[in-house]
């Protein structure tokens, strides 16, 4: 006869709990069985031990049970039962149906199924055919940091390619990412928030526009981990890194943050913007790039209330900022003149009529941007980082023109100035400072500060 009751369960469940599934086995039947224990059909007390084991999807199944159930910090359901797609009908679904059979509820929240590691060709990997790529390799060669991007990097959805060729370029995205970083905490050497920080209504139009992007990045990226979208926070994060921050704003922003006065207000609102910017960006990425994150967070500038690890800081709400789809879209159309002025500049130094883009006199026709040069030719010029910037008549040889944008016409000459020997820009007042005769008034003034 078979014994199977509730206190025999009990009893057998009380080792477990102390000494795991191995009680079965180290223990003699004696001690599996509860004292006075007798067969209710034939009142016999010898028993052996059942041999036949569940089907092992169960044992699988009920771990929500085992693991979770009972614990404060855990419970059921749980948020996420994570596996690959052949657990469709394995793991997942033996899961469900032992809960739902005993419990009335699914065991999970969500369940998120991905692919399988391949090759670069999206070959399975075997080691007979030489293919393998080993997590410790890359960690090895790579570090963690690169071996968890490329984890965020793939859409886990489909099977997940991985080769030295991937990872060559993962590298390189990691550090222009790093870069950034680097550059976002090197211009903030000098710059104290409690005393220096300009207020988002105060600053110079273009930071403000960086900060617009990054709220938008911020809340691209919020919405892409909560939906387990990682490759899109990596795509996001790369892309405002290596084209919105460098290729763009800090480039544009050199000038005022090198040549200006150290507590000059247009300086101290760039750098407003760039702590900002570096203080809400390390805790979006640390879930990701965890060391780089937590090792640039020390060397951010002290705040009140700054936590001690980024780890312990709150992931950035994106904010509904003042005017942001105004500045947005003003801003694009200035980044569409740049781009447009961008290719006669281009030409201009393949002709080696100028050397750098410093060196320039940039005279436009604005056509359809007229507005745009009436009332923000200051930024424009900043974002070219051109020495003169003119709205004129443009026509003849070496003028530019577009049909997509009829009306306008750019032509670059070489600027006339004197060049500054501090900041580079050519200036009509290089020279006429006595005391420095090589400098611009700005540059002039600034060294005397």
């Amino acid at each position: 006869h078979h014994l199977l009751d509730r206190k025999l369960i009990d009893h057998i469940a009380s080792f477990f709990e102390r000494e795991g599934a191995d009680a079965w086995y180290n223990r003699e039947v004696p001690d599996l069985l509860p004292p006075g224990t007798s067969c209710p059909s034939c009142g016999g007390s010898a028993f052996g031990k059942e041999s036949d084991i569940l089907d092992v999807w169960f044992e699988s199944g009920v771990s929500y049970a085992c693991v979770c159930e009972g614990k404060d910090n855990l419970g059921v359901p749980v948020d996420l039962y994570l596996e690959g797609s052949d657990q469709h009908r394995g793991w997942f679904h033996s899961s469900l149906l032992a809960a739902v059979g005993t419990r009335g509820i699914a065991p999970y929240r969500a369940v998120l199924t991905h692919g399988f590691v391949v090759d670069g060709k999206g070959e399975a990997m075997h080691k007979s055919k030489g293919n393998v790529v080993a997590p410790e390799e890359i960690i090895r060669k790579h570090g963690a940091e690169i071996l968890r991007l490329w984890v965020a990097a793939e859409d886990y959805r489909d099977d997940i390619r991985i080769s030295p060729d991937i990872l060559a370029r993962l590298t390189e995205a990691y550090r222009k990412i790093r870069n950034t970083i680097r550059y976002l905490l090197g211009n903030l050497h000098d710059f104290h928030p409690e005393r220096d920080a300009v207020p988002y209504d105060r600053m110079e139009e273009m930071d403000r526009y960086a900060v617009v992007l990054f709220h938008r990045l911020a809340g691209k990226v919020r919405k892409a981990y909560e939906n387990y979208e990682f490759h899109v926070i990596f795509h996001s994060v790369n892309n405002f890194c290596s084209v919105d921050m460098s290729s763009f704003y800090l480039n544009a922003l050199k000038d005022r943050l090198y040549c200006s006065r150290a507590d000059d207000p247009a300086r101290r609102s760039g750098q407003s913007a760039l702590f900002e910017i570096a203080r809400d960006l390390l805790p979006l990425i640390a879930p990701v790039l965890s060391f780089t994150a937590e090792e640039a967070w020390g060397y951010l500038p002290s705040f009140p209330g700054k936590p001690e690890s980024v780890f312990l800081t709150d992931m950035p709400e994106p904010m509904d900022l003042p005017e942001a789809d105004e500045i947005a879209a003003r801003w694009e159309r200035i980044q569409a003149v740049r781009a447009e002025i961008a290719q006669p500049l281009e030409a201009a130094r393949r002709e080696k009529r100028i050397g750098s883009d410093q060196d320039a006199l940039v005279i436009v026709a604005p056509g359809p941007f007229e507005d745009l040069f009436e009332n923000h030719r200051r930024e424009i010029r900043e974002v070219l980082t051109v020495s003169g910037l003119e709205v004129g008549e443009v026509s003849g040889p070496g003028a530019y023109e577009n049909p997509a944008f009829p009306g306008l016409a750019v032509r670059v000459e070489k600027a006339p100035w004197e060049k500054c020997e501090r900041c580079w820009n050519h200036t009509p007042d290089v020279g006429t400072v006595p005391s420095a005769p090589e400098l611009c008034e700005r540059c002039a003034a600034t060294t005397r500060a």
